[in-house]
Protein backbone atom coordinates (compact mmCIF):
# COMPACT_ATOMS: atom_id res chain seq x y z
CA UNK A 1 0.00 0.00 0.00
CA UNK A 2 1.40 3.79 -0.95
CA UNK A 3 2.39 5.79 1.02
CA UNK A 4 -0.20 8.94 1.50
CA UNK A 5 3.05 11.33 0.56
CA UNK A 6 3.19 9.00 -2.52
CA UNK A 7 -0.69 9.58 -3.35
CA UNK A 8 -0.62 9.25 -7.23
CA UNK A 9 -2.85 12.31 -7.81
CA UNK A 10 -2.43 14.60 -4.87
CA UNK A 11 0.99 15.87 -3.04
CA UNK A 12 -0.34 14.88 0.97
CA UNK A 13 2.92 15.14 2.34
CA UNK A 14 3.09 19.00 2.74
CA UNK A 15 -0.87 18.76 4.09
CA UNK A 16 0.43 15.57 6.32
CA UNK A 17 3.47 17.97 7.36
CA UNK A 18 1.23 20.64 8.05
CA UNK A 19 -1.19 19.02 10.20
CA UNK A 20 1.34 17.21 12.64
CA UNK A 21 2.74 20.90 12.89
CA UNK A 22 -0.61 22.36 13.38
CA UNK A 23 -0.64 19.67 16.74
CA UNK A 24 3.34 20.65 17.81
CA UNK A 25 3.12 24.35 17.45
CA UNK A 26 -0.43 24.27 19.48
CA UNK A 27 0.93 22.58 22.10
CA UNK A 28 3.69 25.42 22.32
CA UNK A 29 1.97 28.32 22.18
CA UNK A 30 -0.72 27.50 24.38
CA UNK A 31 1.93 26.27 26.87
CA UNK A 32 2.87 29.45 26.74
CA UNK A 33 -0.28 31.09 27.53
CA UNK A 34 -0.73 29.17 29.91
CA UNK A 35 2.59 30.22 31.41
CA UNK A 36 1.61 34.12 31.61
CA UNK A 37 -1.69 33.14 32.45
CA UNK A 38 0.25 31.96 35.44
CA UNK A 39 2.34 34.71 36.08
CA UNK A 40 -0.91 37.22 36.65
CA UNK A 41 -1.79 34.67 39.81
CA UNK A 42 1.89 34.50 40.72
CA UNK A 43 4.55 36.95 39.56
CA UNK A 44 7.16 35.24 40.99
CA UNK A 45 7.02 32.89 38.36
CA UNK A 46 9.05 35.06 35.58
CA UNK A 47 12.18 33.91 38.03
CA UNK A 48 13.07 37.84 37.35
CA UNK A 49 14.61 36.84 33.85
CA UNK A 50 13.77 39.48 31.41
CA UNK A 51 12.82 37.37 28.84
CA UNK A 52 10.44 35.41 30.99
CA UNK A 53 8.33 38.32 31.66
CA UNK A 54 4.68 38.67 30.71
CA UNK A 55 5.33 41.46 28.22
CA UNK A 56 8.15 39.55 26.30
CA UNK A 57 6.03 36.24 26.35
CA UNK A 58 2.68 37.28 25.45
CA UNK A 59 3.65 38.22 22.04
CA UNK A 60 5.21 34.72 21.64
CA UNK A 61 2.05 33.33 22.83
CA UNK A 62 0.22 35.58 20.55
CA UNK A 63 2.36 34.81 17.27
CA UNK A 64 2.98 31.15 17.97
CA UNK A 65 -0.88 30.61 18.42
CA UNK A 66 -1.89 32.49 15.57
CA UNK A 67 0.31 32.28 13.24
CA UNK A 68 2.23 29.23 14.18
CA UNK A 69 -0.61 26.86 14.86
CA UNK A 70 -3.67 28.67 12.86
CA UNK A 71 -1.20 28.97 10.50
CA UNK A 72 -0.20 25.45 9.95
CA UNK A 73 -3.89 24.43 9.91
CA UNK A 74 -4.58 27.29 7.59
CA UNK A 75 -2.07 25.99 5.34
CA UNK A 76 -2.92 22.11 5.59
CA UNK A 77 -6.43 22.57 4.94
CA UNK A 78 -6.12 24.86 2.11
CA UNK A 79 -3.49 22.90 -0.04
CA UNK A 80 -5.54 19.90 1.03
CA UNK A 81 -8.94 21.79 -0.34
CA UNK A 82 -7.77 23.18 -2.92
CA UNK A 83 -6.24 19.70 -4.25
CA UNK A 84 -9.65 17.86 -3.69
CA UNK A 85 -12.09 20.61 -5.17
CA UNK A 86 -9.74 21.38 -8.39
CA UNK A 87 -9.01 17.35 -8.81
CA UNK A 88 -5.57 18.18 -9.66
CA UNK A 89 -2.00 18.38 -7.87
CA UNK A 90 -0.26 21.40 -6.36
CA UNK A 91 1.42 23.44 -8.94
CA UNK A 92 5.29 22.48 -7.36
CA UNK A 93 5.82 20.08 -5.05
CA UNK A 94 8.75 22.44 -4.40
CA UNK A 95 7.39 25.67 -3.91
CA UNK A 96 5.03 23.76 -1.43
CA UNK A 97 7.74 22.44 0.38
CA UNK A 98 9.50 25.93 0.35
CA UNK A 99 5.98 27.37 1.99
CA UNK A 100 6.37 24.61 4.68
CA UNK A 101 9.76 24.64 5.91
CA UNK A 102 10.35 28.77 5.04
CA UNK A 103 7.37 29.05 8.10
CA UNK A 104 8.72 26.99 10.14
CA UNK A 105 11.59 29.05 10.07
CA UNK A 106 10.00 32.27 10.78
CA UNK A 107 8.38 30.46 13.55
CA UNK A 108 11.82 29.74 14.76
CA UNK A 109 13.08 32.96 14.33
CA UNK A 110 10.02 34.76 16.30
CA UNK A 111 10.86 32.01 19.15
CA UNK A 112 14.13 33.36 19.72
CA UNK A 113 14.06 36.89 19.04
CA UNK A 114 10.79 37.87 21.13
CA UNK A 115 11.70 36.80 24.69
CA UNK A 116 15.42 38.78 23.45
CA UNK A 117 12.89 41.66 23.00
CA UNK A 118 13.65 42.65 19.39
CA UNK A 119 9.59 43.38 18.25
CA UNK A 120 8.18 46.47 16.62
CA UNK A 121 5.77 47.01 19.46
CA UNK A 122 3.07 46.51 17.24
CA UNK A 123 0.10 44.26 17.89
CA UNK A 124 0.43 41.12 15.49
CA UNK A 125 2.99 42.65 13.91
CA UNK A 126 5.66 42.47 16.31
CA UNK A 127 8.49 40.67 14.20
CA UNK A 128 11.16 42.90 13.01
CA UNK A 129 11.95 43.52 9.52
CA UNK A 130 14.38 40.93 8.27
CA UNK A 131 11.61 38.29 9.13
CA UNK A 132 8.82 40.59 7.81
CA UNK A 133 10.94 40.08 4.74
CA UNK A 134 11.33 36.10 4.74
CA UNK A 135 7.52 36.34 5.19
CA UNK A 136 6.57 38.20 2.23
CA UNK A 137 8.92 35.61 0.33
CA UNK A 138 6.97 32.61 1.87
CA UNK A 139 4.22 34.40 1.16
CA UNK A 140 4.15 34.98 -2.15
CA UNK A 141 5.19 31.46 -2.73
CA UNK A 142 1.81 30.22 -0.94
CA UNK A 143 -0.29 32.61 -3.06
CA UNK A 144 1.77 30.96 -6.36
CA UNK A 145 1.05 27.29 -5.20
CA UNK A 146 -2.48 27.97 -4.50
CA UNK A 147 -3.63 30.11 -7.00
CA UNK A 148 -1.18 28.47 -10.06
CA UNK A 149 -3.10 24.83 -8.47
CA UNK A 150 -6.57 26.87 -9.43
CA UNK A 151 -5.22 27.79 -12.72
CA UNK A 152 -4.59 24.57 -14.06
CA UNK A 153 -7.64 22.57 -12.21
CA UNK A 154 -9.50 19.92 -14.08
CA UNK A 155 -13.45 21.32 -12.81
CA UNK A 156 -14.87 24.44 -14.13
CA UNK A 157 -16.30 25.45 -10.72
CA UNK A 158 -14.67 27.15 -8.04
CA UNK A 159 -15.98 25.86 -4.82
CA UNK A 160 -16.78 28.44 -2.19
CA UNK A 161 -13.87 27.55 0.58
CA UNK A 162 -11.31 28.49 -2.09
CA UNK A 163 -13.24 31.87 -2.53
CA UNK A 164 -12.38 32.19 1.07
CA UNK A 165 -8.82 30.81 1.12
CA UNK A 166 -8.11 33.11 -1.96
CA UNK A 167 -9.58 36.56 0.13
CA UNK A 168 -7.01 35.39 2.84
CA UNK A 169 -4.38 35.33 0.85
CA UNK A 170 -4.49 38.09 -0.79
CA UNK A 171 -5.66 40.29 2.21
CA UNK A 172 -3.08 39.21 4.64
CA UNK A 173 -0.44 39.88 1.56
CA UNK A 174 -1.32 43.47 1.14
CA UNK A 175 -1.96 43.96 4.95
CA UNK A 176 1.44 42.62 5.80
CA UNK A 177 3.10 44.88 3.33
CA UNK A 178 1.71 48.06 4.45
CA UNK A 179 1.21 48.03 8.22
CA UNK A 180 4.79 46.30 8.07
CA UNK A 181 6.42 49.34 6.21
CA UNK A 182 9.70 49.99 8.44
CA UNK A 183 12.91 52.01 8.21
CA UNK A 184 15.51 50.27 9.49
CA UNK A 185 17.91 51.36 11.86
CA UNK A 186 19.90 48.01 12.53
CA UNK A 187 18.80 44.00 11.65
CA UNK A 188 16.77 44.20 15.21
CA UNK A 189 15.34 47.69 15.26
CA UNK A 190 13.10 49.56 12.97
CA UNK A 191 10.58 52.85 13.07
CA UNK A 192 7.56 52.45 11.70
CA UNK A 193 7.49 54.59 8.36
CA UNK A 194 4.12 56.14 10.13
CA UNK A 195 3.62 58.62 12.54
CA UNK A 196 1.14 59.55 15.50
CA UNK A 197 -2.66 58.82 14.64
CA UNK A 198 -2.41 57.71 11.45
CA UNK A 199 0.30 54.62 12.56
CA UNK A 200 -2.28 53.86 14.82
CA UNK A 201 -5.03 53.69 12.24
CA UNK A 202 -2.88 51.52 10.40
CA UNK A 203 -1.96 49.14 12.56
CA UNK A 204 -5.60 48.43 13.43
CA UNK A 205 -6.61 48.67 9.86
CA UNK A 206 -4.28 45.94 9.89
CA UNK A 207 -4.73 44.08 13.38
CA UNK A 208 -8.70 43.82 12.86
CA UNK A 209 -8.36 42.27 9.71
CA UNK A 210 -5.54 39.55 10.05
CA UNK A 211 -8.58 39.01 12.62
CA UNK A 212 -10.68 39.22 9.98
CA UNK A 213 -9.19 37.71 6.92
CA UNK A 214 -6.31 35.39 8.49
CA UNK A 215 -8.68 33.86 11.50
CA UNK A 216 -12.24 34.31 10.26
CA UNK A 217 -11.89 34.02 6.41
CA UNK A 218 -9.47 31.28 6.42
CA UNK A 219 -11.14 29.36 9.12
CA UNK A 220 -14.55 29.87 6.87
CA UNK A 221 -12.81 28.00 4.60
CA UNK A 222 -12.09 25.17 6.16
CA UNK A 223 -15.85 25.26 7.22
CA UNK A 224 -17.60 25.12 4.36
CA UNK A 225 -15.25 22.31 2.93
CA UNK A 226 -15.33 20.12 6.34
CA UNK A 227 -18.21 20.61 7.92
CA UNK A 228 -20.63 19.20 4.49
CA UNK A 229 -17.62 16.44 4.49
CA UNK A 230 -17.58 14.87 7.88
CA UNK A 231 -21.95 15.64 8.24
CA UNK A 232 -21.13 13.53 5.07
CA UNK A 233 -24.46 16.47 4.05
CA UNK A 234 -24.14 19.46 1.25
CA UNK A 235 -23.64 22.97 1.90
CA UNK A 236 -27.37 24.50 2.85
CA UNK A 237 -26.84 26.81 0.91
CA UNK A 238 -24.36 27.41 -1.72
CA UNK A 239 -26.16 30.75 -2.86
CA UNK A 240 -25.87 32.22 0.78
CA UNK A 241 -22.67 31.17 1.21
CA UNK A 242 -21.60 33.75 -2.21
CA UNK A 243 -23.58 36.35 -0.44
CA UNK A 244 -21.98 35.53 2.79
CA UNK A 245 -18.23 36.18 1.16
CA UNK A 246 -19.07 39.27 -1.03
CA UNK A 247 -20.60 40.86 2.19
CA UNK A 248 -17.91 39.60 4.35
CA UNK A 249 -15.17 41.11 2.62
CA UNK A 250 -16.87 44.14 1.94
CA UNK A 251 -17.61 45.02 5.01
CA UNK A 252 -15.32 43.85 7.42
CA UNK A 253 -11.80 45.78 6.01
CA UNK A 254 -13.65 49.22 7.50
CA UNK A 255 -14.26 47.86 10.77
CA UNK A 256 -10.50 48.66 12.42
CA UNK A 257 -11.33 51.96 14.11
CA UNK A 258 -12.83 50.40 16.31
CA UNK A 259 -10.08 49.28 18.26
CA UNK A 260 -9.64 53.04 18.90
CA UNK A 261 -12.35 54.77 20.56
CA UNK A 262 -11.61 57.41 22.54
CA UNK A 263 -8.30 58.36 21.02
CA UNK A 264 -7.01 60.95 18.86
CA UNK A 265 -8.20 59.14 16.20
CA UNK A 266 -10.93 61.78 14.34
CA UNK A 267 -14.47 61.14 16.10
CA UNK A 268 -16.09 60.28 12.33
CA UNK A 269 -13.45 57.50 11.31
CA UNK A 270 -14.16 56.01 14.91
CA UNK A 271 -18.12 56.30 14.11
CA UNK A 272 -17.25 54.56 10.53
CA UNK A 273 -15.93 51.66 12.35
CA UNK A 274 -18.51 51.14 15.28
CA UNK A 275 -21.33 51.09 12.04
CA UNK A 276 -19.12 48.72 9.78
CA UNK A 277 -19.00 46.72 12.81
CA UNK A 278 -22.22 46.62 13.82
CA UNK A 279 -23.02 45.87 9.79
CA UNK A 280 -20.63 43.19 10.07
CA UNK A 281 -23.35 41.31 12.13
CA UNK A 282 -25.58 39.91 9.15
CA UNK A 283 -22.98 38.59 7.03
CA UNK A 284 -20.93 36.81 9.71
CA UNK A 285 -24.21 35.12 11.19
CA UNK A 286 -25.20 34.19 7.61
CA UNK A 287 -22.32 32.28 7.52
CA UNK A 288 -22.44 30.81 10.92
CA UNK A 289 -26.05 29.86 10.15
CA UNK A 290 -25.32 28.45 6.64
CA UNK A 291 -23.08 26.22 8.52
CA UNK A 292 -25.40 25.39 11.64
CA UNK A 293 -28.31 24.06 8.89
CA UNK A 294 -25.91 21.98 6.53
CA UNK A 295 -26.39 19.42 9.57
CA UNK A 296 -30.18 19.30 8.77
CA UNK A 297 -31.46 15.54 8.65
CA UNK A 298 -27.65 14.58 10.36
CA UNK A 299 -27.85 16.12 13.92
CA UNK A 300 -28.24 12.36 15.01
CA UNK A 301 -23.90 11.96 14.07
CA UNK A 302 -23.35 14.44 16.98
CA UNK A 303 -23.99 11.50 19.65
CA UNK A 304 -21.13 9.63 17.89
CA UNK A 305 -19.17 11.46 15.83
CA UNK A 306 -16.69 13.88 18.38
CA UNK A 307 -15.07 15.50 14.92
CA UNK A 308 -17.97 16.42 13.84
CA UNK A 309 -18.87 18.43 17.41
CA UNK A 310 -15.58 20.05 17.54
CA UNK A 311 -16.73 21.29 13.93
CA UNK A 312 -20.30 22.65 15.23
CA UNK A 313 -19.14 23.57 18.50
CA UNK A 314 -16.48 26.10 16.82
CA UNK A 315 -19.83 27.02 14.88
CA UNK A 316 -21.14 28.29 17.88
CA UNK A 317 -18.60 29.98 19.23
CA UNK A 318 -18.01 32.01 16.06
CA UNK A 319 -21.63 32.97 15.94
CA UNK A 320 -21.37 34.43 19.61
CA UNK A 321 -18.35 36.27 19.09
CA UNK A 322 -19.05 37.95 15.87
CA UNK A 323 -22.20 39.02 17.86
CA UNK A 324 -20.42 40.11 21.04
CA UNK A 325 -17.79 41.93 18.92
CA UNK A 326 -20.12 43.97 17.16
CA UNK A 327 -21.77 44.93 20.32
CA UNK A 328 -18.60 46.13 21.99
CA UNK A 329 -17.83 48.10 19.09
CA UNK A 330 -20.80 50.62 20.08
CA UNK A 331 -19.28 53.64 21.93
CA UNK A 332 -21.06 53.51 25.23
CA UNK A 333 -21.06 50.00 25.45
CA UNK A 334 -16.43 50.17 24.71
CA UNK A 335 -16.48 52.62 27.42
CA UNK A 336 -16.95 50.23 30.34
CA UNK A 337 -14.84 47.76 28.35
CA UNK A 338 -12.03 49.04 26.45
CA UNK A 339 -8.42 48.13 28.29
CA UNK A 340 -10.56 45.42 30.67
CA UNK A 341 -10.52 41.67 30.40
CA UNK A 342 -13.42 42.03 28.48
CA UNK A 343 -11.69 42.13 25.50
CA UNK A 344 -9.42 39.23 26.27
CA UNK A 345 -12.42 37.02 26.82
CA UNK A 346 -13.95 38.76 23.74
CA UNK A 347 -10.95 37.50 21.71
CA UNK A 348 -10.57 34.32 23.36
CA UNK A 349 -14.04 33.18 22.32
CA UNK A 350 -13.52 33.13 19.16
CA UNK A 351 -9.43 32.18 19.34
CA UNK A 352 -10.39 29.06 21.11
CA UNK A 353 -14.05 28.54 20.83
CA UNK A 354 -13.67 28.99 16.86
CA UNK A 355 -10.55 29.25 15.23
CA UNK A 356 -8.96 25.84 17.57
CA UNK A 357 -11.86 24.33 17.50
CA UNK A 358 -12.42 23.96 14.04
CA UNK A 359 -8.73 23.53 13.47
CA UNK A 360 -8.95 20.53 15.95
CA UNK A 361 -11.94 19.06 13.99
CA UNK A 362 -10.42 19.58 10.44
CA UNK A 363 -6.91 18.16 11.75
CA UNK A 364 -8.64 15.69 13.26
CA UNK A 365 -10.32 14.27 10.14
CA UNK A 366 -7.29 14.64 8.11
CA UNK A 367 -4.99 12.91 10.48
CA UNK A 368 -6.28 9.48 9.38
CA UNK A 369 -5.90 10.36 5.16
CA UNK A 370 -2.37 11.71 6.08
CA UNK A 371 -1.37 8.34 7.82
CA UNK A 372 -3.31 5.92 5.51
CA UNK A 373 -5.75 5.01 8.17
CA UNK A 374 -8.96 4.11 8.17
CA UNK A 375 -10.05 6.23 11.81
CA UNK A 376 -8.04 7.89 14.50
CA UNK A 377 -6.39 5.79 17.16
CA UNK A 378 -9.13 6.60 19.85
CA UNK A 379 -12.60 8.23 19.50
CA UNK A 380 -12.68 8.05 22.77
CA UNK A 381 -9.60 10.30 23.64
CA UNK A 382 -11.08 12.83 20.82
CA UNK A 383 -14.39 12.92 22.79
CA UNK A 384 -12.35 13.65 26.21
CA UNK A 385 -10.56 16.44 24.12
CA UNK A 386 -13.47 17.84 23.17
CA UNK A 387 -15.11 18.12 26.51
CA UNK A 388 -11.80 19.61 27.88
CA UNK A 389 -11.79 22.11 25.18
CA UNK A 390 -15.55 22.97 25.56
CA UNK A 391 -15.48 23.49 29.23
CA UNK A 392 -12.10 25.09 29.75
CA UNK A 393 -13.05 28.00 27.03
CA UNK A 394 -16.40 28.79 28.75
CA UNK A 395 -14.45 28.85 32.05
CA UNK A 396 -11.82 31.40 30.34
CA UNK A 397 -14.58 33.39 28.88
CA UNK A 398 -16.84 33.65 31.42
CA UNK A 399 -13.72 34.38 33.93
CA UNK A 400 -12.90 37.09 31.83
CA UNK A 401 -16.37 38.47 31.46
CA UNK A 402 -16.25 38.74 34.92
CA UNK A 403 -13.44 40.44 35.56
CA UNK A 404 -13.62 42.96 32.50
CA UNK A 405 -16.92 44.14 33.54
CA UNK A 406 -15.39 44.41 37.30
CA UNK A 407 -12.94 46.59 36.61
CA UNK A 408 -15.00 48.99 34.14
CA UNK A 409 -17.51 49.97 36.79
CA UNK A 410 -14.18 50.10 39.40
CA UNK A 411 -12.44 52.25 36.99
CA UNK A 412 -15.60 54.58 36.65
CA UNK A 413 -16.51 54.59 39.74
CA UNK A 414 -16.03 58.02 41.48
CA UNK A 415 -17.39 59.88 45.04
CA UNK A 416 -19.63 62.98 45.32
CA UNK A 417 -16.78 65.00 46.26
CA UNK A 418 -15.29 63.97 41.89
CA UNK A 419 -12.23 61.60 43.36
CA UNK A 420 -11.91 58.10 42.18
CA UNK A 421 -13.82 55.45 44.73
CA UNK A 422 -11.00 53.02 44.28
CA UNK A 423 -7.16 52.19 43.16
CA UNK A 424 -6.15 50.08 40.52
CA UNK A 425 -4.78 47.99 42.28
CA UNK A 426 -7.68 47.20 44.40
CA UNK A 427 -9.02 46.47 40.97
CA UNK A 428 -5.97 44.22 40.15
CA UNK A 429 -6.47 42.90 43.55
CA UNK A 430 -10.52 42.07 42.81
CA UNK A 431 -9.51 40.49 39.07
CA UNK A 432 -7.35 37.75 41.42
CA UNK A 433 -10.02 34.57 41.70
CA UNK A 434 -10.90 35.16 37.65
CA UNK A 435 -7.35 35.05 37.18
CA UNK A 436 -7.49 31.28 38.56
CA UNK A 437 -10.80 30.08 36.95
CA UNK A 438 -8.70 31.50 33.55
CA UNK A 439 -5.97 29.31 34.31
CA UNK A 440 -7.89 25.98 34.99
CA UNK A 441 -9.90 27.30 31.69
CA UNK A 442 -6.42 27.20 29.83
CA UNK A 443 -5.00 23.96 31.34
CA UNK A 444 -7.64 22.13 30.67
CA UNK A 445 -7.10 22.92 26.57
CA UNK A 446 -4.18 22.70 26.72
CA UNK A 447 -4.80 19.19 28.57
CA UNK A 448 -6.94 18.90 25.74
CA UNK A 449 -4.08 19.17 23.27
CA UNK A 450 -1.50 16.97 24.49
CA UNK A 451 -4.17 14.18 24.68
CA UNK A 452 -4.64 15.47 20.63
CA UNK A 453 -0.65 14.57 20.00
CA UNK A 454 -0.67 11.37 22.24
CA UNK A 455 -4.18 10.21 19.83
CA UNK A 456 -1.42 11.43 16.72
CA UNK A 457 1.06 9.65 17.63
CA UNK A 458 -0.41 6.40 18.18
CA UNK A 459 -2.64 6.50 14.96
CA UNK A 460 0.81 7.03 13.16
CA UNK A 461 2.53 3.66 14.86
CA UNK A 462 -0.76 1.70 15.45
CA UNK A 463 -1.71 -0.61 12.84
CA UNK A 464 -5.00 -0.51 10.89
CA UNK A 465 -6.05 -3.77 12.77
CA UNK A 466 -5.55 -2.72 16.23
CA UNK A 467 -6.45 1.00 15.37
CA UNK A 468 -9.87 -0.41 13.61
CA UNK A 469 -10.67 -2.73 17.07
CA UNK A 470 -9.76 0.25 19.06
CA UNK A 471 -12.04 2.48 17.74
CA UNK A 472 -15.01 -0.08 17.72
CA UNK A 473 -14.46 -0.51 21.51
CA UNK A 474 -14.60 3.18 21.93
CA UNK A 475 -17.06 4.27 19.53
CA UNK A 476 -19.46 3.47 22.04
CA UNK A 477 -18.12 5.58 24.59
CA UNK A 478 -18.37 9.00 23.10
Amino acid sequence: MSQPSEHPTYNYLVVKQFSVMTVIWGIVGMAVGVLIAAQLVWPALNFETPWLTFSRLRPLHTNAVIFAFGGSALFATSFYVVQRTCQVRLISDFWASFVFWGWQLVILLAAISLPLGYTTSKEYAELEWPIDILITIVWLAYAYVFFGTIAKRKTSHIYVANWFFAAFILTVAVLHVVNSAQVPVYWGKSYSAYAGATDAMIQWWYGHNAVGFFLTAGFLGIMYYFVPKQAERPVYSYRLSIVHFWALIAVYIWAGPHHLHYTALPDWAQSLGMVMSLILLAPSWGGMINGMMTLSGAWHKLRTDPILRFLVVSLSFYGMSTFEGPMMSIKTVNALSHYTDWTIGHVHSGALGWVAMISIGAVYHLLPIMFGKKQMYSVSLINAHFWLSTIGTVLYIASMWVNGILQGLMWRAYNTDGTLTYSFVQSVEASGPGYIVRLIGGGMFLLGMLLMAYNMWQTARTSETESGVNNLETAEAA
